[in-house]
């Protein structure tokens, strides 16, 4: 895998086109959400809907997948009217959404001199607008890019970070930070958490209702509960294909984009060392307990490795070391110290 400024480009420009591939799929997704919902929906309302229909002797569920159906163009617009909607109001107010979920402040140059400055000579030096800065107040140490246009990007790490890390590792982890916006993966993977919150926000809809309903369609045998119950096990099962679904396209426009990031904070400093350095400090010294999972898949490091490691967030430390070693001629140092400034 080069990682010349050649081959770093035409793995961001991959790595975009099958990120908008990917993404073009959440309205097929949305659509699927809706039409489980209003089955479930009227399912609750009206279990007389779902009693199975006796036809030449055989008997099939009840007339409301067929009604549904018919519905389903209409049911596909409010579903996009509804994300829509949504997505405007995540577009414009996600930032604050995200401070608020993470405790981060924003702080001007007189705040952190140091730190403001190391972002700003970063940003001089490719002609870059430089973004906003916050700080989380975390012994933790990580950091994350967020935004989704020019003027809004933000670049926020911990406490903890500021004061582990030396003046070249720091830079480091701004450069990568720095990458992730230069890559648009920030916009990319901001808007995939939009799409999977409305997904996310529909799911918990359905199971509250049943909850609270008790799930009396399926339990009503005047009304051919095993029927109804079955529909309703069906559409319980179209929403959580969706929600993996949107789960599993959510995390694969994050993984790669880790080992572009650092290529690309390398490509800034021309330090691998530096970035090696970092990365070793951070590990195992990165969880941001209080941090919602969404927000977590835009840190440099999200420890959280999921079900047997199928849906890691982020590749494991040690192995975008490991490839900076071996594609950006970076050394190993041990970990907790220092590569020797030269």
């Amino acid at each position: 895998m080069s990682w010349g400024t050649a081959g770093l480009r035409t793995h961001i420009w991959n790595n975009n086109l099958r990120s908008i591939v990917l993404l073009a799929f959440f309205p097929v997704l949305l659509v699927g959400v809706g039409y489980a919902l209003t089955i479930l929906l009227t399912g609750f309302t009206d279990p007389a809907q779902l009693v199975p229909v006796n036809t030449g002797g055989s008997f099939s569920v009840g007339p409301i997948w067929a009604a549904e159906f018919a519905r389903l163009p209409q049911i596909g617009v409010w579903s996009l009217i509804i994300a829509g909607i949504w997505f405007v109001i995540a577009w414009f107010f996600h930032q604050a959404m995200i401070n608020a979920a993470t405790g981060a402040r924003p702080v001007a140059r007189k705040d952190e001199p140091e730190l403001y400055n190391l972002l700003e000579n970063l940003c001089i030096s490719r002609g870059l607008q430089m973004p906003k800065l916050a700080i989380i107040e975390s012994e933790a140490l990580n950091a994350y890019a967020s935004g989704v246009r020019e003027g809004q990007y933000t670049v926020t790490v911990t406490r903890g970070l500021m004061q582990r890390l030396d003046t070249a590792e720091l830079e480091a982890v701004l450069a990568h930070e720095l990458s992730h916006i230069r890559h648009q993966d920030v916009r990319l993977l901001v808007v995939s958490i939009i799409f999977v919150g409305i997904i996310s926000f529909a799911a918990e809809i359905v199971f509250r209702r049943i909850f609270w309903v008790g799930m009396r369609a399926g339990g009503d045998r005047r009304s051919g509960g095993r029927s109804g119950g079955m529909v309703i096990v069906v559409a319980l099962a179209i929403l959580a294909i969706a929600y993996l679904l949107a789960i599993v396209i959510r995390f694969s426009l994050s993984r790669q984009r880790e080992y572009m990031a650092d290529a690309g904070a390398v490509e800034l400093t021309h330090n691998p060392d530096a970035m090696i350095g970092a990365l070793e400090k951070i590990s195992g010294h990165s969880d941001l307990k209080n941090a919602p999972e969404e927000v977590r898949e835009m840190f440099i490091d999200n420890p959280a490795t999921g079900f047997m490691g199928m849906f890691a967030t982020h590749p494991p430390i040690e192995k975008r070391i490991e490839m900076l070693v071996e594609h950006a001629g970076g050394r190993l140092v041990a970990r907790g110290t220092s590569v020797p400034q030269v």
